[in-house]
């Protein structure tokens, strides 16, 4: 107990997604969680992982392999993984009346969920506010269920909430054996997933801040934060990025929809890698650089402090305005009149190249164990898994089991985040009380 009270807040928060995977192994592994025999321990580990890390790669159909029961195991692993489960910590903590303890605040803050001192109103707001982007996605889509598909009430209303919580957690499990591309025509149920996995992605902090501007008149008069600006103007760029792409399979995979479900599944197949993983299009019939652009896409993620993973588009911000400004020759980083600190440039650096080395090596080690697929697929699922995205060309399932752990590490390491999962690994940090003599080697 003594050890455990010493841990890291980062340590921490990664034990307590590894402890929740253990409990999801554990219930999966049940009879009542399977709709046939029970599922092979691996199976189980797979699945609660990828629920855990809001991921949606998957070994066995989720649709037919689980019974309601294992479903909704799933379904509370996204939404505990979702808030993450120390953030459930604080909440409990708070609901029992009890004193929001120091680790339990520093713990929420390595989640990316607030500074110290709001951490007990943000655990709170944070709550509310999922599970109310929850119920508005809920309403539509068993409205859409119930009135465009003729679904019994309570299939309507089961299926609304499953998807609700996968969505705006950005986990891309569905109930269908073809994940959604059964609705790739039906604007009503793709887009209000699209908003859910738009909200889930933004991240709470920039939530946070865009209410506050909104709602009060002072924070209207204060500058963005950085990460705000970064966060809504990558938004931007990467959707509409990934729109061009997609265009790119007007005569491809897009083939087959007249030129208003080309935009609508354009729009989908744009905004789903920014680490959410529902798919209406079947990758496994995409050009290879279309699934290259989405590798770029799936690794960059989405905004800090929410549900997505990849590097962050905050981490590609600070890498951007670094690269600028060591083209103009300035030796200080700037950006929107504001200056990026050589801590935070190396903390970018230092999270892109640990994200770039797991994903080359775990790419390498599963085409040496799997040598019948393609660089192309190997590399699109790596990369989903460290993203915690849940695309996928199909090959999961037929991939060797030590292939398979692999991709269970990956999707874990990718949720806790590299230089958090290093943290954790490390166990101990030590300040070095001295310097070396500086020198400059040559570059390029």
């Amino acid at each position: 107990m003594h050890h455990l009270r010493r841990l890291r807040p980062a340590s921490a928060v990664a034990l307590s997604f590894l402890s929740l995977i253990v409990i999801g192994t554990i219930l999966l592994a049940t009879p009542w969680a399977s709709a046939g025999p029970p599922v092979a321990i691996l199976d189980a580990l797979f699945t609660a992982t990828s629920s855990v890390c809001l991921t949606g790669l998957i070994t066995l159909d989720t649709a037919t392999a689980w019974t309601p029961f294992g479903q909704g195991v799933i379904m509370m692993l996204v939404q505990f993984g979702g808030l993450g489960i120390m953030t459930v910590a604080c909440l409990l903590s708070i609901l029992l009346g009890a004193r929001l303890g120091l680790r339990r605040r520093l713990s929420a803050g390595a989640e990316g969920r607030g500074n110290l001192g709001d951490v007990r109103w943000i655990v709170n707001a944070t709550v509310v506010f999922t599970l109310a982007i929850e119920a508005i996605i809920f309403v539509f889509l068993t409205l859409r269920f119930r009135l465009g598909y003729g679904y019994s009430w309570a299939r309507a209303a089961w299926e609304g909430l499953f998807h609700s919580i996968t969505s705006f957690n950005n986990a891309g499990f569905a109930l269908y054996s073809d994940n959604v591309m059964s609705f790739a025509a039906d604007g009503l149920v793709l887009l209000p997933l699209s908003f859910g996995l738009i909200v889930g992605g933004l991240g709470f902090p920039v939530l946070l801040e865009t209410y506050r501007r909104l709602r009060t008149p002072k924070y209207r008069r204060r500058r963005w934060s950085l990460t705000a600006v970064f966060t809504w103007m990558g938004t931007v760029v990467l959707i509409v990025g990934g729109v061009a792409l997609m265009l790119t399979e007007w005569n491809g995979v897009l083939a087959g929809f007249d030129t208003p479900g080309r935009l609508l599944n354009a729009f989908f197949a744009a905004v789903s890698p920014r680490t959410a993983g529902f798919n209406a299009i079947d990758y496994a019939q995409a050009r290879p650089q279309t699934l290259l652009g989405t590798d770029v896409l799936m690794f960059i993620g989405a905004g800090s402090g929410g549900t997505a993973g990849g590097i962050k588009i905050t981490t590609l911000g600070v890498l951007v305005a670094t690269i600028g400004a060591e083209a103009r020759g300035r030796r200080v980083v700037t950006a929107r009149g504001r200056t990026l600190s050589r801590r935070v440039i190396g903390q970018a650096l230092a999270v892109t190249f640990a994200a770039v080395g797991l994903v080359v090596g775990a790419t390498f080690l599963i085409l040496a164990l799997s040598p019948g697929f393609t660089l192309d697929q190997v590399l699109f699922e790596t990369t989903s898994a460290f993203g915690t995205v849940g695309l996928s060309t199909g090959i999961t399932p037929s991939l060797p089991r030590y292939a398979q752990l692999v991709l269970i590490f990956l999707m874990f390491a990718g949720r806790v985040g590299p230089l958090g999962l290093a943290t954790t690994l490390a166990g101990k940090v030590t300040n070095r009380l001295y310097e070396y003599p500086e020198e400059r080697p040559a570059i390029g």
